[in-house]
């Protein structure tokens, strides 16, 4: 200290005005205290983050609960937990008897049904997945004291925690404070009470009304995936296609299958160039896959190394192996000129009446100059243009396809019979809207994310016939002013425009029609490729009309839920929605052809999700004849875990457990909401290290060395002459901690082998755990193993991650 004084002494010699810069950083400390304060006051609503003990979102029950039904319209607890709830309740107030059913019951009952609560995780201190979870939820002091006071004998049916326990019968006040919440915001029943918690439950917004939502990580190391769909036959695997020519499939567990299901890299046309619009662009499996394996795709070639043109193909999937397309079943259906390398378009899909539709682009280059109309209002043409085609049959004039009679220019002698609408640029990815689960609304649209030229993008609803006015226009204003003061342009508007200052270059996307996240039902979310902004329509069906819905990645409090993360690459290629309806998009860090940056994420709710049991599918089973690689994350999680943990019931809590996949502690402890002793000046990080630490003090590498050490003497054991005692094997060295050598009781005497007729040596006993298949232990060999084969037994069994060895 002496040392300190002498030092600011030196400071106060040097600089004479020190006793007023002192009094002036007093103030300004003392006004940003206050600052500080207000500002917490006014964002502390923010912070609300409604979680369930399961680490997931609360929900609006399927069926009406009867116990806890003050949580019957949202929370965290469906019938089967409501009846768990009660239960329990009704066997604790048979033990402690009427009197005391009078004067404790309803408090136990709010006590018991703040599991319901949508801010369970919090009142059970259970937000954070490596801490203890409570036995008693946070009460606050008042109701606490009460509580005590009337019904402390009911403790003992609430918790077994030894450290609860005996607080509750020496001290009320000490055990108050173990109970208590630090945040009185959200102890029980103050939780009940704040208005800003409960205002708007089940819906995440920022103050600008931005929603906000959460991502998952479920594909990576793509090199610009340029779409993902599913086959549409019960199995939810999902095909991504590279950019170069590659199909890949993934199956529901996240893992990839080794061998691409179509490889026609040597066939597509496209370069490392950033932004070369060239490749594989399209995929679409036929409405009846499941029976008869057709798909189609789109893909840009090069003929005679100077005509470019783009590539419409039916293909089927082999015979053999369901994983896998027969390279030799391609049948060429239609093939386009392309006067320049942009605007290929690219997006093929089957409507709901069971025709292939075909997006093109206007040709290229800027403004559509070819003609005196340009390509896309010209219906001679079939460049800017959306085309339907009906696969399932030839037509007369040797056509490998058919057109659909009621195709809008069937009689008009001058335009393609194929063309369904026109006057479109380069519409990047389209989809069809399911309809509403309930209702059925909106079943079968076609919704199309249209690329401009240097003010707008739009979002187009194609319909039979319609004109969509480029190149007279772009999104609602002029761009060619001779064609759009036409009379006879009659075009249809965009749902939606925005300028080239929000984004430049649109990505179409899907209205959301899935199970998991019913918040966003009806919501067409779409994203721009250059901005990497993701957005949301949102329809007015009074007015007719599609509004705005600001979408925004979720801030750090509202994304802590286990595996979820709040950022993503910018360059958004595509959308996706897998077979329940659920939605993805794809983007990369880097947009070429051959950078494997590109990775699929899931849109989540963090607000709100669907209640137990309602998204419950049975996939078929997926015959894979090859090799699986595992998937692996590599983006890290709000959290910094990529697990999801799982957390039994309260009442059968004892010893807390860690997610798997983290480092368990070295010492068991009992659950107990009691505060850890905290060294002077030590934080919660500081703690958490210190408790990691305990287990082992050493580097990861010496860790491991010794495990190897420790199997290597195994295996020196087992090459030992057959007279060695099993005292003498024992203290010969310290075997690894997976293993177990019986060796004889306290007590017991061992007799030595003769020397005439040894005894065989009792080896390592070793049980290896049930799996599905194999439901009987594995017996031991007669005859000795050799050592060799004993030691390569020990390290497969320890690879195995479903083979444990145990004692």
């Amino acid at each position: 200290m002496l040392k300190q004084q002498d030092s600011m002494n030196h400071y106060r010699t040097k600089c004479p005005d020190s006793g007023f810069l002192t009094s002036r950083t007093k103030w300004m400390r003392g006004l940003l205290i206050s600052v500080c304060i207000i500002l917490f006051a006014c964002l502390r609503p923010r912070l609300a983050h409604p979680q369930c003990l399961d680490y997931q979102p609360p929900f609006k029950p399927l069926y009406h609960i009867e116990f806890c039904n003050q949580h019957g319209d949202f929370g965290c607890c469906d019938q089967q937990t409501d009846n768990r709830i009660g239960m329990r309740y009704w066997d604790i107030m048979d033990l402690i008897g009427d009197e005391a059913y009078e004067a404790c019951g309803d408090l136990v009952k709010d006590i018991m049904c703040q599991e319901c609560s949508p801010y369970a995780a919090h009142l059970f201190d259970a937000e954070d997945p490596y801490t203890p979870v409570r036995h008693i939820p946070g009460l606050c002091s008042a109701y606490c004291s009460e509580f005590h006071s009337k019904c402390h004998f009911v403790v003992k049916y609430l918790t077994n925690s030894r450290t609860l326990l005996e607080a509750c019968e020496k001290d009320g006040s000490h055990f108050c404070n173990i109970i208590d919440l630090p945040d009185q915001d959200y102890c029980f029943p103050n939780v009940l009470r704040n208005n800003d918690l409960y205002s708007n439950l089940g819906k995440v917004e920022d103050p600008k009304g931005c929603l906000q939502l959460c991502l998952m990580e479920v594909a990576n190391g793509l090199r610009n995936p340029v779409l993902m769909v599913h086959s549409g036959d019960q199995t939810h695997r999902m095909f991504v296609a590279e950019q170069v020519g590659f199909v890949w499939v993934y199956l529901r567990d996240g893992s990839r299958i080794e061998k691409p299901f179509l490889d026609i890299s040597g066939e597509v046309l496209t370069t490392q160039w950033l932004g070369d619009e060239r490749g594989f662009l399209g995929l679409a499996f036929h409405p009846k896959y499941k029976y008869n394996g057709r798909f189609f795709i789109y893909y840009s070639i090069l003929v005679n190394g100077m005509l470019e043109k783009v590539r419409i193909s039916e293909m089927k999937v082999s015979a053999h192996d369901m994983n896998v397309a027969d390279p030799q079943s391609e049948r060429v259906l239609l093939e386009i000129d392309e006067p320049a390398a942009n605007h290929n378009g690219g997006q093929i899909l089957f409507g709901l009446d069971g025709y292939l539709y075909i997006f093109t682009g206007d040709g290229g280059k800027a403004g559509d100059p070819f003609g005196k109309f340009g390509n896309s209002q010209n219906r001679s043409a079939l460049l800017g243009k959306a085309l339907r085609i009906d696969v399932d049959g030839s037509s007369e004039d040797g056509k490998p396809y058919k057109i659909p009679p009621d195709n809008p220019f069937i009689r008009e002698p001058n335009a393609k019979p194929e063309v369904f609408a026109y006057g479109v640029r380069n519409m990047w990815r389209c989809s069809v809207d399911r309809g509403d689960p309930v209702t059925q609304y909106g079943r079968g649209r076609i919704f199309c994310g249209d690329v401009g030229q240097n003010r707008y993008e739009e979002i187009d609803i194609i319909v039979k016939g319609g004109n969509y006015g480029w190149r007279a226009k772009e999104g609602f204003e002029c761009f060619d002013v001779k064609l759009c003061q036409n009379s006879s342009l009659d075009d249809i508007l965009p749902i939606f425009a925005y300028g080239h200052h929000v984004g430049k270059s649109v990505t179409g996307g899907y209205v959301y029609r899935g199970c998991e996240s019913p918040n966003l039902n009806g919501l067409y979310i779409f994203g721009d490729f250059m901005k990497g902004r993701l957005m949301a329509l949102k329809e007015d069906k009074e007015a007719g009309s599609w509004k705005e819905k600001n979408v925004c990645m979720g801030d750090t409090k509202t994304c802590s839920f286990p595996g979820l993360i709040n950022q993503h690459h910018k360059f958004i290629i595509s959308f996706a929605e897998d077979e329940a309806g659920e939605l993805y998009f794809l983007a990369t860090s880097y947009p070429s052809t051959m950078s494997a940056f590109g990775t699929v994420y899931k849109f989540v709710d963090p607000s709100r999700r669907a209640p137990p049991g309602k998204c419950k599918y049975k996939p078929l089973p997926v015959k894979v004849m090859g090799k699986k690689v595992p998937f692996v994350p590599r983006e890290l999680t709000v959290l910094g875990i990529d697990v999801t943990p799982t957390r039994p019931p309260l009442e059968n809590i004892i010893i807390p457990t860690k997610p798997s996949g983290t480092r368990q502690s070295s010492k068991n402890k009992p659950a107990t909401s009691a505060p850890e002793k905290k060294l002077p000046g030590q934080n919660s990080t500081a703690k958490l290290y210190q408790r990691k630490t305990k287990k082992t003090t050493q580097p990861k590498e010496k860790q491991s060395n010794a495990r190897t050490k420790e199997v290597k003497k195994v295996a020196y054991h087992s090459r030992k002459s057959k007279l060695q005692s099993k005292q003498e094997r024992k203290d010969s060295g310290k075997l690894s901690h997976k293993l177990s050598v019986k060796g004889p009781r306290a007590g017991q005497k061992t007799t030595p082998p003769k020397p005439t007729k040894p005894k065989e040596e009792t080896k390592p006993t070793v049980f290896i755990q049930k799996t599905k298949k194999a439901e009987k232990e594995i017996k031991k060999p007669n005859s000795k193993p050799k050592s060799t084969n004993y030691t390569t037994k020990v390290s497969n069994t320890k690879t195995n991650k479903n083979t444990i060895l145990t004692k």
